[in-house]
């Protein structure tokens, strides 16, 4: 096999192809790259058995060939390598990568051994690749990080007809984001939960895609695949159950504040520079303001306390919240003006995003947020 590839393309694809590849692997092919060479040009891929990538670049090929080499070792190379036209030649076990004045000559491995990737499920439909990935960072926040609960680590797609709903918990708070796509099939109607790292890492990659293509397989083959720019992914649905999550949101509220997003950030990050880490920041809303504090209680805990201009109907509430889960739920809205929705100190309250005071809620994304019981 002998093939020439732009270095900076070559060093790009070998980076996102080898982000698949495992650290650890009872099989240690799993950690090679596979590369293909034909007269259209070459098909970099990779998996850790549940997770693959596969990429197609253009690239000048001599001689057609497959081979299998050890994945983070080129991609390695090819990011330390000159900005210049890469030659690779394969001569029996050992290919040479060849680049300006450097070169290099690695092992590869046993390719006949190397296990077959997932097939890309046929696909059921487009969307924005700049949506999606905005969509998918939103939900992402509230996803566990913790493997000991599996169904807590993923999204959920739930896929009616043109509406895609994503959801993400981690049992102290849930994002849902509603999310229009262009489906294959117009009655389409399916549900997938796919482990949020693979989402998010891979809807980053393809967030400049104009056109991003999804595909879902049956429940029983348990395969999603996302497609765009000459890259392909396909990761295994988890096998745990969501929780049911719509019947989490409360179907009123007595108390509704709007306040400045940027404000109120700002205002909860102060405050919580006193706070040791399990304490929450409260807020009380008043009809014309939010007055956040935290810490305190004897002479010797530091003591913050910051006020926000809000307009708030309803009741005057006083709720306590994790600082960092209320700013991530703040971030996460993409909005100058946050609406937060409540109906007791201890009930769960909602917040949604509006482009000015006075504005009516933009419903596409809801985060709600458990309070801390206050003493």
């Amino acid at each position: 096999m002998k093939f020439q590839v732009d270095r900076d393309v070559m060093a790009e694809a070998v980076s996102w192809a080898s982000r698949s590849l495992p650290t650890k692997s009872t099989n240690p092919l799993l950690t090679g790259l596979h590369i293909v060479a034909d007269r259209d040009g070459i098909v970099l891929s990779g998996s850790d058995a549940d997770v693959s990538a596969r990429v197609n670049l253009t690239a000048d090929v001599a001689e057609a060939g497959t081979i299998l080499v050890p994945g983070r070792l080129l991609a390695d190379i090819t990011r330390s390598l000159p900005s210049a036209n890469i030659d690779v030649a394969v001569d029996g076990p050992r290919a040479t990568i060849t680049c300006g004045r450097s070169s290099f000559t690695i092992p590869t491995m046993p390719v006949t051994e190397y296990p077959a990737l997932p097939n890309m499920p046929e696909v059921s439909g487009t969307v924005s690749g700049s949506e999606f990935a905005n969509a998918i960072a939103q939900v992402f926040v509230a996803a566990s990080r913790d493997e000991i609960l599996p169904a807590f680590t993923g999204i959920k797609v739930d896929v009616e007809g043109s509406l895609i709903t994503l959801a993400a918990t981690d049992r102290y708070r849930l994002a849902i984001r509603e999310l229009e796509w262009s489906p294959a099939q117009t009655n389409l109607s399916t549900n997938a939960l796919v482990p949020a790292k693979f989402l998010s890492d891979t809807a980053k990659s393809l967030s400049t895609s104009e056109l991003v293509s999804l595909a879902f397989a049956s429940v029983n083959e348990g395969i999603v695949g996302v497609e765009g720019a000459g890259r392909q992914t396909t990761s295994r649905m988890l096998a745990a159950d969501f929780p049911k999550y719509r019947s989490l949101l409360p179907s009123e509220s007595s108390t509704v504040a709007q306040v400045s997003t940027a404000s109120l950030a700002e205002a909860v990050k102060r405050v919580a520079l006193v706070l040791d880490r399990e304490q929450p920041v409260k807020i009380t809303f008043t009809a014309t303001e939010a007055i956040v504090t935290g810490g305190g209680g004897s002479g010797d805990i530091a003591q913050a306390q910051e006020y926000v201009e809000c307009t708030t109907t309803g009741e005057e509430i006083s709720i306590a919240f994790n600082p960092g889960f209320l700013l991530d739920g703040l971030n996460a809205i993409d909005a100058p003006i946050a609406v937060i929705s409540m109906t007791a100190p201890a009930k769960p309250a909602v917040i949604t995003g509006a482009p000015d005071m006075d504005a009516e809620p933009r419903d596409e994304f809801k985060y709600l947020l458990m309070p801390i019981r206050q003493p």
